[in-house]
């Protein structure tokens, strides 16, 4: 997937455990883990401001998209 998550440098940048942030922003430890890792498909709105709000940061500084030769996306028909 062309999106990267930033989470680990961000949280080494706050000095803040994944524990901690759970705490803080409400979602599991599992969950968090899982988006860290890259592995999330979907990521809530209302958790992403959550995580901003904690953090002190901008989306775009835990979300960067990165372009490859296929990143997986349909593309559209010709004909519209």
């Amino acid at each position: 997937m062309p999106i990267r998550v930033s989470l680990d440098r961000v949280l080494l940048e706050r000095r803040m455990s994944l524990t901690e942030l759970a705490d803080r922003v409400g979602v599991t430890i599992a969950n968090l883990s899982i988006l860290k890792t890259g592995k999330a498909r979907a990521v809530r709105f209302s958790t992403l401001a959550a995580l901003c709000r904690e953090l002190d940061c901008q989306p775009g500084d835990l979300l960067v998209y990165e372009a490859g030769p296929d990143d997986g996306f349909l593309e559209e028909d010709e004909d519209g």
